[in-house]
């Protein structure tokens, strides 16, 4: 595909995103930007979450890891990716039956307000400091991988650098974001949601048209060899055992939506908990769905390749694009393999937008709740500090995402994602003690943050001893421990505080 349709067609696309900005603005407070003023219909939310949780990453990731391996263990596919979604149901039950109807009780607008009442003020900021921390580190890394596909596919054949593509990139996602904020973003992350299934499905009935189906599209998918969902041998080595993965499913769910502003600001812009309930029923039905098409096309990407005689790409990320800018977008397969290399560029964009734009607008309004105090202020200064609030995070995500390009390091990469990863096990403790015990702990909440950092610290340290000495190997099980040891640290000290009291 020509550079020069291909940035036509995201002009065309970023034009709609700052039309549909400029009519969900008008009129806009800070009230808008922070919770929509809680007008927000519960369909459009769950729809909307769709694109949120799933980035650029998975968009190219989840088909490709279909025909690799996972932790160097031979013979055993990704899709046993399925097990951990199918945990995310326990996750979200969580979600929809205790968390979501204690916001709404509480009508939190940062949910990190809720720490401040229950356990205390430095409880409060360390977990909100958490949050910041892990979703801009998260964030920058999920746009900076989609970044660099966009940056091969559109900006390299035209001399653009990295750096002003980057910024090009961030300054959009201001633009359409800055002024009508969560309100925009439901309706930009639900048009982008369309866009992205739109894609998937696109390639699906192409690569279906192209191939020898065995006895029609749902027996070749799960008649082949990497379709395998469940693993129940093993369960000391393999990472892959249903049970490592449900139960992670189950915690990555519970502590990355239900613990995570990002996507608990949308359902907190229903009108009352029975919608947002409603959409968070939904949004896991279609969640589910859409994984599994993710899969499936994964598997029939790596049967068309083998049938057409296609060289499968050293990194399983590049085979998703390389299909279908280069094979598809270069006329091969006619018509409609134009069509489904113009879905792939628009859905991962959207992809990458749908999860970047939430997370700025979550990332502002923690930081404008949790540390400027602006619903105290009047709304002049509450508009003036949300602004600066805003353009600091989308400058913050600009140097983070350069200085990854300037590492250009997998390795760095892998460790970001895998810090982020231990930051959320404070949540987990912070909220896991608020809710399952009565206990306080009074004046010792001054010793919190040491505590946050303590955790995850010694977590690390456990997980690498087990590991290497006892050769279990983890999935994400590291949040149990994590989530663990801050519980029982602040439990000891509420036995200290009953003590002293």
């Amino acid at each position: 595909m020509s550079p020069l349709i291909a940035i036509g067609i995201l002009s065309v696309y970023f034009l709609i995103l700052i039309y549909i900005s400029f009519r969900t603005s008008k009129g806009a407070d800070t009230q808008t930007f922070f919770t929509a003023n809680k007008q927000s219909p519960w369909y459009l939310v769950a729809f909307a979450m769709i694109g949120t949780s799933l980035s650029g990453v998975t968009f190219i990731s989840v088909p490709g890891a279909v025909g690799g391996n996972f932790g160097g263990t031979e013979g055993y596919k990704a899709f046993s990716y399925f097990q951990m979604v199918l945990g995310y149901i326990l996750g979200y039950i969580f979600i929809g039956k205790v968390l979501m109807p204690m916001y709404y009780r509480l009508n939190l607008v940062s949910i990190y307000s809720y720490l401040n009442d229950r356990l205390g003020y430095w409880s409060y900021k360390s977990g909100s400091a958490f949050f910041l921390l892990s979703r801009t580190l998260g964030s920058a890394v999920r746009l900076f991988i989609a970044a660099k596909v966009l940056q091969i596919a559109i900006y390299d054949p035209l001399g653009i650098p990295f750096e002003v593509s980057v910024l090009i990139t961030i300054g959009l996602i201001w633009l359409y974001t800055f002024k009508g904020g969560i309100k925009t973003i439901i309706i930009t992350d639900t048009l982008q949601t369309t866009f992205l299934i739109l894609a998937v499905g696109l390639t699906i009935w192409l690569i279906t048209s192209q191939i020898t189906l065995d006895g029609g599209l749902l027996n070749t998918v799960f008649s082949s060899d990497y379709a395998r969902i469940f693993h129940f041998d093993n369960f000391w080595t393999d990472p892959r055992h249903f049970l490592k993965q449900f139960v992670s499913g189950a915690l990555i769910a519970t502590v990355m939506t239900g613990l995570d502003q990002d996507l608990m600001q949308k359902n907190l812009t229903c009108k009352n908990i029975g919608e947002a309930q409603k959409n968070m029923f939904w949004f896991t039905v279609v969640l589910i769905f859409v994984n599994l098409m993710f899969l499936s096309l994964g598997v029939l990407l790596y049967i068309y390749a083998t049938q057409k005689g296609i060289s499968l790409p050293t990194k399983t990320d590049e085979l998703y694009p390389l299909i279908s800018l280069q094979h598809f977008g270069a006329g091969e397969t006619g018509t409609l393999g134009v069509l489904v290399a113009v879905a792939f560029l628009i859905g991962i964009t959207a992809a990458t937008y749908a999860s970047s734009d939430s997370a700025l607008t979550a990332l502002t309004t923690s930081f404008c709740i949790d540390f400027m105090n602006v619903t105290s202020k009047p709304e002049a200064e509450r508009s003036k500090i949300k602004f600066y609030v805003h353009i600091g995070f989308s400058l913050l995500f600009y140097v983070t995402i350069i200085a990854f390009s300037y590492l250009n390091n997998s390795d760095v990469i892998t460790a970001v994602f895998k810090i982020a990863s231990y930051t959320y096990g404070p949540l987990l403790g912070l909220f896991a003690f608020g809710i399952l015990s009565k206990k306080t702990i009074g004046d010792l909440d001054k010793w919190v943050p040491l505590l946050c950092v303590l955790a995850p610290a010694l977590t690390y340290l456990l997980v690498g001893y087990i590991e290497k000495e006892l050769g279990y190997k983890f999935v994400n099980e590291n949040l149990i421990i994590n989530g663990a040891i801050m519980y029982f640290g602040l439990y000891i000290m509420s036995v200290f505080k009953t003590k002293t009291a």
